[in-house]
């Protein structure tokens, strides 16, 4: 799956009628395809999908068992619970159980649609910013399919800013991300792998820009269009 490209299809198991609608029709205005079912049965025979979007509460059974399921049919597609119960434990089981997320009701649904561009982004396998293209698993890059030879940090720097594409990425999320949470989070060398990334692509016909958002972080764009 491509961050770019075919509608991502998300797998709505709702038993609410009017929540369920609502959902669909929300998701259809963010540029999602819906497959919208309103039993654990009718969501294990549902169509292939990018993601799923679980209620706890269900007729013929409880939304963890299904998230176990679903888990194990398809262990790489990300799950997020929207449901009505807070309790610390039901979170706890919901996670344990194989959920990416865990969000409760009532819910923005520019918020939720946030979480699923997210997580579809954060499982992608390639990512496309005009013409930039990434490939994750073959660590590849290429920029209007040519090559771009990029140094193992290079290439996790540029993958953490094109999967937020347009958004600025905190020095502290990078750091983080390309790096680890114990790292000394010196921005100086973070700044040295951004130069010597910019160094790689600002020649290159068709190339993304990263710009320096002062005291915050990195935005990556792609490249203006000369028409």
């Amino acid at each position: 799956m491509a961050v770019s490209g075919a509608r991502p299809r998300v797998l709505i198991v709702e038993d609410d009628a009017g929540v369920r609608g609502a959902l669909q029709r929300g998701l259809e205005r963010d540029g999602f395809d819906i497959i919208a079912v309103a039993s654990a049965a009718n969501a294990l025979h549902a169509d292939r999908h990018d993601i799923a979007l679980v209620d706890l509460g269900l007729p013929d059974g409880d939304g963890i068992d299904l998230c176990r399921r679903l888990r194990a049919d398809s262990p790489t597609t990300p799950i997020i619970v929207v449901t009505g119960r807070r309790d610390e434990l039901d979170v706890v089981d919901a996670l344990d159980s194989g959920a990416d997320d865990y969000v409760t009701k009532p819910f923005s649904l520019a918020v939720l649609s946030a979480r699923i561009r997210r997580h579809l982004d954060r499982c992608s396998t390639t990512i496309v910013v005009g013409e930039l293209r990434i490939d994750r698993l073959g660590r590849r890059v290429s920029v209007a399919c040519e090559p771009v030879e990029l140094a193992p940090r290079e290439f996790d720097l540029l993958t953490a800013l094109a999967v937020r594409a347009g958004d600025v990425v905190t020095h502290d999320e990078l750091i983080e991300t390309v790096w680890d949470a114990h790292w000394s989070k010196s921005t100086h060398t973070l700044a040295v792998h951004v130069s010597a990334l910019r160094s790689k692509l600002q020649d290159l016909a068709g190339g993304p820009t990263i710009s320096t958002v002062a005291g915050r972080g990195y935005r990556l764009d792609a490249a203006r269009s000369n028409r």
